[in-house]
């Protein structure tokens, strides 16, 4: 599939600079960019290759300045990260997944399951029992619907999802395969010999519209009540949910992250990667909290960064860093200021003596 210059252009509402026939047909990486790639520069670091790369069209920002001549034709926009994303969303309209609709054979779907228009049911998927699948799902192969699972307009559910009994999902929801949503949480009540009773999970998790969630995440069911993921919220692969945790909207969390249970997370945070979080505190909103960080306990004031584990003040951290980073030399200083004292004492014992 190929596209001009002039073809783009008219999607991102962009300004052409060269040949507005130039044709592409893939895009790619500025630094590896060859004859027919289409790329883009937003991070002045890459602004160099703007003059060697091979790509045929890059896009570009209206502030973007050239200094010497340059072989590939320049599409101007405000803001040329968001407009190649737009472009790549239309792409992926084009050649990937939306095109696809019907039920593969062999899959299993309940006589009592209501299926809307344009859906999309793999081979080997299972819907279950009073399941609702709305208008435009595209269910993938190999996936599990449980029971009582709602799931809204236009959500994607690729290969292998499993979603358990009495779940919701919204509507525009993505769950990469491998996620489990609704999974038991870990509820075990210790006995007095020593073994552990389980604590019936009978709860459900929502996830609201236009929720992303990676590969091979987990998400808890709650024991009881909800364990609820907010509108726009984004997962990465490889997170642990607990039960009836609540992720507040447009929260991002990075890969390898674990919230412990009856966690309360706030709207508009960032967490980066392999952070932990025991249970039962609260998250205010807009914190942002480093890789790595451990929290040991809630977060009271809107827009902290934190980072170390256990976790504090994020400024107050790169002090105590710079600090550590000098303990050797300010330990040598503190020695020669404990000799320095010392024969200051002894001098002023012998003149204390010479008095007497």
């Amino acid at each position: 599939m190929q596209f001009t210059a002039q073809q783009v252009a008219a999607i991102i509402n962009g300004q052409i600079e060269g040949d507005p026939q130039k044709k592409v047909s893939r895009v790619g990486k500025i630094e590896e960019g060859e004859e027919g790639v289409l790329s883009f520069i937003a991070n002045p670091k890459y602004e160099d290759y703007l003059y060697s790369t091979k790509a045929s069209i890059l896009i570009v920002n209206e502030s973007l300045q050239v200094s010497e001549p340059v072989a590939p034709t320049l599409i101007r926009v405000k803001d040329a990260y968001m407009a190649f994303t737009h472009l790549l969303e239309k792409y992926h309209e084009m050649t990937g997944s939306a095109g696809k609709n019907g039920i593969e054979q062999p899959s299993f779907i309940s006589p009592t399951a209501k299926l809307g228009k344009n859906v999309y049911i793999g081979a080997f998927a299972y819907i279950g029992e009073n399941a609702i699948i709305a208008d435009g799902v595209k269910i993938y192969p190999n996936s599990y619907i449980g029971d009582n699972v709602i799931i809204g307009k236009d959500s994607v559910l690729y290969s292998g999802v499993k979603v358990y009994n009495d779940c919701h999902l919204g509507n525009r929801v993505t769950i990469h395969s491998g996620t489990i949503v609704g999974g038991d949480g870990f509820g075990f009540a210790p006995q007095k010999d020593g073994t552990y009773k389980k604590v019936p999970q009978i709860g459900n998790v929502i996830i609201e519209d236009d929720v992303e969630i990676g590969a091979n995440t987990t998400i808890d069911r709650a024991t009881m009540g909800s364990t609820v993921i907010r509108k726009g919220v984004k997962l990465d692969n490889l997170i642990q949910i607990a039960h009836n945790v609540e992720i507040g909207e447009n929260t991002v969390i990075a890969a390898q992250t674990g919230v412990s249970g009856s966690t309360k997370i706030g709207r508009n945070c960032i967490i980066g990667g392999q952070v932990g979080m025991v249970g039962h505190i609260q998250i205010a909103d807009g914190t942002r909290i480093n890789a790595q960080s451990g929290l040991s306990k809630s977060v009271t004031i809107n827009n902290t960064a934190l980072t170390g584990s256990p976790a504090f003040e994020y400024k107050s951290s790169l002090k105590s860093q710079a600090i550590f980073r000098n303990l050797p030399e300010l330990q040598q200083r503190l020695l020669k200021l404990e000799e320095t004292v010392e024969e200051l004492s002894a001098l002023l014992s012998q003149n204390i003596s010479v008095k007497k």
